[in-house]
């Protein structure tokens, strides 16, 4: 546990300090410090994930998208009009 990266960094604006952090080669927006998925770990890169803690495919397996409804539909067997 000596070495810093064994410790979870906090959430933004949790520690007050808002000073953002050297630029970083994982893809992190320059001027802005890193934040990590809460789920996974990896380094968020876009404003939405960056602002909910959590990646596009991590935000997925919480949050499955609704079924879509026309899946739900069936033909119905039904007599003709009259008329037609």
């Amino acid at each position: 546990m000596d070495t810093p990266d064994a410790f979870p960094e906090p959430l933004p604006g949790a520690d007050g300090a808002g000073a953002p952090g050297p630029a970083a080669d994982d893809g992190t927006p320059p001027g802005c410090r890193l934040i990590r998925c809460r789920l996974c770990g990896r380094p968020l890169t876009g404003a939405d994930s960056r602002r909910t803690g959590l990646g596009p495919s991590c935000d997925a397996k919480l949050h499955p998208a609704p079924p879509d409804i026309r899946t739900r539909r069936h033909e119905v067997e039904q007599e003709p009009l009259p008329g037609t």
